[in-house]
């Protein structure tokens, strides 16, 4: 773990601000735009707005971080609806890190009573209040995701937002995804930056559908997945392509329980031995047509 005294405020594009993990070795959100990360990769392509009509509204935030996508949540959801109850599970590794960002108050962008709440359960790990229920469970999510499990606690929205599936592979696997699954309500959707077709395809293994968020600022689109591929949009013809490539042999963790250089090694070997299409070829196939786009 990092000490919270390392983190530092790196400021981001539309003026929020992020820490950098030397750990994992990136940053925790996009520096195009922390807080815009959170509204536009998870919490618009829940449809929090639209969620905020019901009396109770359920989150399940893994990788909770700096606490972001759940306080973008619930602004969304007071602002739309001020009676609506939020039961919101947090899981996150290191507890120094939504810590430190209490201590930086880089939770001030968002508006009251929200930085208070999430600076009680960022320092006592629980809240009870008559509009939040929340608990921030640490520890490693892949543990204290079975422990919610057997709560059959059934989210409204998931947040997906680790570390790149190159960093930390152990929550981007076909199992963690099956978990999640167990843990999303009929209705419920989940939300990522990622785009990977490894992350995709585990997750259409795990039972989602699947479709894709607008990029941030123009960078990368996110992928959006439900139980039904209602409202959903459809993947673009060339990210259809790249689930038929050997990106898309996701990973896979069959205790849940494997370190880091294991589960890569054995994506790497499935790689090698998969009769999918190699993903450079695939690359220079749609290289080739956008020069020739006209």
């Amino acid at each position: 773990m990092q000490d919270s005294r390392t983190f530092t405020p790196q400021p981001t594009a539309d003026g929020s601000f992020t820490f950098f993990s030397s750990e994992f070795g990136e940053f925790f959100h996009s520096t195009q735009g922390a807080k815009e990360e959170a509204l536009v990769k998870f919490v618009e392509p829940c449809q929090i707005a639209q969620k905020a009509q019901q009396p109770v509204v359920r989150l399940l935030d893994v990788c909770y971080g700096l606490g972001y996508n759940s306080a973008a949540a619930l602004e969304v959801i007071w602002e739309t609806n001020p009676n609506c109850h939020v039961e919101l599970m947090a899981l996150e590794l290191d507890a120094t890190v939504p810590q430190s960002a209490i201590a930086h108050n880089l939770l001030n962008v968002w508006s009251q009573p929200i930085p208070e709440l999430l600076e009680v359960l960022a320092t006592s790990l629980k809240v009870q209040t008559h509009r939040l229920d929340a608990q921030l469970l640490i520890g490693d999510a892949r543990a204290t995701l079975g422990q919610l499990r057997q709560s059959n606690f059934q989210a409204d929205a998931i947040f997906l937002d680790p570390f790149s599936s190159r960093r930390c592979p152990q929550l981007w696997t076909v199992e963690f995804f099956q978990q999640l699954a167990h843990c999303c309500a009929p209705t419920g959707r989940l939300a990522t930056y990622s785009c990977a077709a490894s992350v995709r395809s585990a997750l259409l293994t795990a039972g989602f559908k699947i479709g894709f968020t607008p990029p941030l600022r123009g960078r990368q689109p996110g992928t959006i997945a439900s139980f039904t591929d209602t409202d959903l949009p459809s993947l673009p013809l060339r990210s259809q392509e790249h689930l038929q490539t050997r990106a898309a042999v996701p990973y896979r963790d069959p205790q849940l329980g494997d370190p880091a250089p294991i589960i890569l090694q054995r994506r790497q070997m499935e790689q090698q031995a998969s009769s999918l299409e190699p993903t450079s070829r695939w690359q220079k196939r749609w290289s080739w047509e956008e020069r020739n786009d006209v």
